[in-house]
């Protein structure tokens, strides 16, 4: 049995489908009760209280965790305690960096901090961008031709969730993954604008895009998140901190397929922009 936390995000979501085609028994940790997911067993539980999760770990042999709860060495615990004997723990590239100062590096750091101490073989998964980070420009293109975003100038090699999920599938259910840092990319480095050309190809419309003046992006992510985050977002992508160019080899390597391309992905997704 495999516990899948997340299980209704982006790479949860992506995760439980290909569990499930590889025949692979589900269950999908979830707050509370609520629709069911196809495929999985949903059991409630709470990451941030790991005395809640007893009930869901129960003949549980893989995990696959999300980051930055408040209390993950309890986490590990109760999993261990439960017989756990594979962690599969989604971080981000900016963990390598040792940065504590960047608030998101911190919950990165920290969470790989407890997973390699947890006493449960793991695989740590240090993605680039993620492709459905263009969905936040859906109402914008829902409204006119215009996507207006910041960071005009960051390439970024961005990664399709469903390819963070089949090495994620891969290395819960196959040998040869534990203490491994699997690095992931998409196929390509991508500005925004690049993004924007290419979801204009898919939709048959003339797109076009605005990157946003950085007192503008700063005032307009502060009015939608904690300031530290936004500190953390300009020093990976004004500073210059945070590399996401690179096109790495391991979802190849991993699942013996190239990852998914940016025009595959808006293919697929093409109806929440129209």
């Amino acid at each position: 049995m495999i516990l899948v936390s997340g299980a209704t995000g982006n790479v949860g979501r992506e995760l439980v489908r290909a569990l499930v085609d590889r025949n692979a028994p589900v269950r999908a940790l979830a707050r509370s009760d609520g629709d069911p997911i196809e495929g999985a067993q949903r059991v409630v539980g709470d990451l941030n209280r790991p005395e809640s999760l007893c009930p869901a770990l129960e003949g549980v042999s893989g995990l696959f965790l999300l980051p930055g709860y408040r209390d993950m060495p309890g986490v590990l615990a109760a999993a261990r305690d439960a017989g756990v004997s594979r962690v599969v723990q989604l971080s981000g590239g900016s963990a390598g960096s040792g940065d504590t100062s960047n608030a998101i590096s911190a919950y990165m750091i920290a969470t790989e901090e407890a997973v390699r101490a947890g006493g449960i073989p793991w695989t740590l998964l240090r993605p680039s961008g993620f492709m459905t980070n263009a969905l936040e420009w859906a109402p914008q293109l829902r409204a006119g031709d215009v996507v207006r975003a910041p960071f005009g100038g960051v390439r970024v090699a961005v990664i399709d969730p469903a390819d963070i999920a089949a090495v994620a599938a891969t290395a819960l259910l196959e040998d040869g993954h534990a203490g491994r840092v699997h690095a992931l990319s998409g196929p390509e480095p991508l500005l925004p604008a690049d993004r924007v050309r290419i979801l204009g190809e898919v939709l048959g419309r003339d797109l076009r895009f605005e990157a946003q003046p950085d007192d503008e992006a700063w005032a307009d992510m502060t009015a939608r998140m904690p300031e530290e985050y936004v500190r953390a977002f300009f020093d990976f992508y004004v500073d210059g901190s945070l590399d996401e160019s690179a096109v790495l080899p391991t979802v190849q390597e991993v699942t013996g397929r190239p990852p998914r391309t940016f025009t595959e992905w808006a293919r697929a997704h093409a109806d929440a922009f129209r």
